[in-house]
């Protein structure tokens, strides 16, 4: 689509494309605000606070030991943590030294690390000791040569540090036992390379900078190439699309984001960290965002001006009795993204913050930014938004052409933000990707005639009820509205007569709400095919832990 009709549709000051040669990579950019904000505040953790300055230091002693190792240019080092001080410093010391990190989520199963460390070739981990029993189980079939093995307490300072890491480990039992012989803890790692100085590298735009696996729910995990511009420019496209609201903030006020969705998740990584840095702001490294006694008393200590977050968190947040013990206004960004955003979240958290809800949509292979709504846009609309500076959105029919003006089809990419392809799978990669360079999503959307766009739902997930489609996403948007729900999911079950029947799946807020309650709202708000053959109440629904929901879970159960 070479008529960029959503132009239109941008707030003042938001540029139709970035400078993509604003940065040689992400070295340069984060190496920038090093040096213009090196006594900020960059990172707060459980009451401790890293300078970028600081920061600098950790990263060039992380990234002198491991060049002490033997490494080469492109080799991968992984790093399998939740969101704690050591996980920002270590990620700077790979990028800098000209590594490629692949981040690896925590919860992983033995079955799971062992896939995406053969299969990303990672010769080195560094593992929060928490998991470390999962990586005993399979590490001797991987090609991990090394082992750097942190612990909660490690940045805290040698009092507190030493106090978290017992509570951790032996009064919450956190740290299962395990068995690494040749494993090095974080702490003497930097003190072996406090004498060596670092070796400046030159890291080049289309340098590999993170293997970033999809999250496997279909099939196998694949690692999505980000080069440095890719990331580059996804955080260059954020900055466009958030400045008018950032731009209310008071002119030298350093601009605070919380970090409650994992850093190894591509929305944390880009529109967290990469961002934050960028803006020279100070990032609030949330550890478990499950904990929401945790999360509210910690965001109460701080002014918040920027949150991305899923779905699940802002309804887990906004339905919390200790919500209001936050100061809500200063927020400007409330970035929503990972999953749909629903109506009846939207407007409660509207309601409690005065912020609106930024619907974006993206992916792994994305960086992760495609779209995002206007930040002046304050109705809910359900739509994911426009696509973002530089990028171009076209929606195909099966067999691959654009599909005819108000007809749904699939999502097509084309930017500066896509990814070079998947790691080693040069196959995969031609059936994601269209000879003229756009990546095909596997989303199933339609645009409107200011060039919004509406995600009807994954290719996947479409049930077929005797000939006629039915969205999942449409059928849980409808029900989450309903008085009594807190969470649910659709999903396609097997059935005789239809083929297909609707299964829908509630986490109660009314304890009182009944299956027939639920069948008279959804004969009244949604055409008869739509109506779910099976209601079923559950006390929580399965999630990854960046909160989307797992709906093949629901189908196997």
């Amino acid at each position: 689509m070479t008529d960029r009709i959503w132009l239109q549709s941008y707030p003042p000051g938001v540029p139709a494309d970035i400078d993509e040669g604003r940065y040689s990579s992400l070295v340069e950019l984060m190496e920038e605000s090093f040096s213009k904000y090196a006594k900020r505040s960059a990172y707060s953790f459980l009451g401790k606070e890293l300078s970028y300055a600081e920061v600098d230091e950790i990263s060039q002693t992380f990234g002198a030991y491991l060049q002490s190792l033997g490494l080469v240019r492109g080799d991968r080092v992984a790093v399998m943590m939740p969101n704690v001080l050591q996980y920002p410093a270590v990620v700077v010391a790979i990028l800098r030294a000209g590594f490629t990190l692949v981040n690896v989520n925590p919860l992983y199963t033995p079955r799971e690390l062992e896939h995406q460390l053969k299969d990303s070739g990672a010769k080195v981990i560094v593992i929060l000791e928490n998991f470390a029993a999962t990586l005993e189980k399979c590490v001797a079939k991987t090609p991990i040569k090394h082992v750097v093995l942190c612990a909660m307490g490690d940045q805290l300072g040698l009092l507190k540090g030493t106090l978290v890491n017992y509570v951790v480990r032996n009064v919450k039992k956190m740290v299962p036992a395990y068995n690494l012989p040749d494993a090095v803890r974080f702490n003497a790692a930097m003190a072996q390379a406090s004498g060596s100085s670092f070796k400046k590298v030159t890291v080049k735009a289309d340098d590999v900078a993170v293997l970033q696996y999809t999250g496997g729910t279909t099939g196998v995990a694949k690692g999505a190439v980000l080069l440095h511009r890719n990331l580059v420019a996804n955080v260059l496209q954020a900055d466009a699309c958030f400045q008018p609201a950032l731009s209310r903030i008071a002119s030298g006020e350093q601009i605070n984001s919380v970090c409650a969705l994992p850093l190894y998740h591509i929305f944390a990584f880009t529109v967290g960290m990469m961002f934050s840095l960028r803006l020279g702001g100070k990032l609030i490294l949330i550890p478990n965002p499950r904990d929401f006694p945790a999360v509210l008393a910690e965001l109460a200590k701080h002014k918040v001006h920027v949150l991305p977050a899923v779905n699940t968190l802002f309804n887990g947040l906004a339905n919390h009795p200790d919500f209001g013990k936050v100061d809500w206004s200063h927020l400007v960004v409330s970035a929503g993204g990972g999953t749909a955003v629903q109506s009846a979240v939207a407007k409660l958290w509207f309601e409690k913050t005065g912020c609106a809800i930024c619907e974006g949509y993206g992916l792994s292979e994305t960086s992760p930014i495609a779209t995002c709504n206007p930040v002046n846009v304050t109705e809910y609309s359900g739509a994911i938004g426009v696509p973002v500076p530089s990028t171009w959105l076209k929606l195909l029919d099966d067999d691959g052409n654009e599909s005819a003006p108000g007809q749904p089809g699939e999502i097509a990419i084309k930017g500066p933000q896509v990814m070079a392809g998947y790691w080693q799978r040069p196959e995969e990669t031609a059936q994601v990707m269209t000879p003229d360079g756009y990546f095909k999503s596997g989303d199933i959307g339609v645009m409107d005639a200011r060039g919004y766009f509406k995600i009807v739902d994954r290719k996947k997930d479409m049930i077929l009820v005797s000939g006629f489609n039915v969205y999942p996403n449409e059928v849980e948007d409808v029900v989450s509205q309903m008085p009594g729900v807190l969470e649910c999911a659709c999903v396609g079950v097997p059935d005789d007569k239809s083929g297909e029947a609707v299964k829908l799946v509630i986490v109660k807020k009314d304890a009182n709400l009944t299956e027939v309650d639920v069948r008279a709202y959804c004969k009244e708000n949604m055409t008869g095919y739509k109506h779910p053959k099976v209601v079923e109440f559950r006390t929580e629904l399965p999630k990854t832990p960046v909160g989307k929901i797992l709906r093949r879970e629901l189908r196997n159960t």
